[in-house]
């Protein structure tokens, strides 16, 4: 479950990202740890995310996390790039992967599964559609709760 913080804290670091010319991908707040861990994801899409990158958005993000001051505890911040391994999810992302093999997860049972693998045809209004053996699949984005890259090394 999402903690109740992460709406907040990702209106707040999308601008920091984009002020420093990064996407923000995504956030986790990991409370189950002492300190808990506040992992942001971030982007470059001119060129592969440096180490540079992640340094300038954690002093810019904790900077502006200390001035609002919403999470009110000790916690520790971690800035990193999600790598190709990685859950998808805007548009561009589905379009720049299709043919990709992935993994989609639904919120519940669909033609008696909750998950599949198969190569990424493309995501509309309606579905997800992949291509599991030759066999076209669409899977209702309403019940879809995550579409995530399979990764080969593993």
């Amino acid at each position: 479950m999402t903690h109740p913080l992460i709406p907040q804290i990702i209106d707040l670091a999308k601008p920091v990202a984009e002020s420093l010319g990064l996407e923000l991908v995504g956030a986790v707040f990991q409370t189950n740890q002492r300190p808990p861990v506040l992992r942001v994801d971030v982007r470059n899409p001119e060129q592969d995310t440096s180490l540079n990158d992640c340094e300038q958005m954690s002093c810019a993000l904790e900077l502006a996390l200390d001035e609002v001051g919403i999470i009110p505890d000790a916690y520790v911040l971690e800035i990193s790039s999600p790598g190709v391994s990685r859950a998808l999810s805007t548009d561009r992302e589905f379009i720049s992967f299709k043919g990709f093999p992935v993994t989609v997860t639904a919120s519940e049972p669909y033609a008696g599964q909750q998950e599949w693998t198969g190569q990424l045809i493309r995501r509309d209004e309606t579905a997800v559609h992949l291509n599991q053996k030759g066999r076209a699949i669409a899977i209702p984005r309403g019940l879809v709760t995550r579409v995530q890259l399979v990764d080969h090394q593993a």
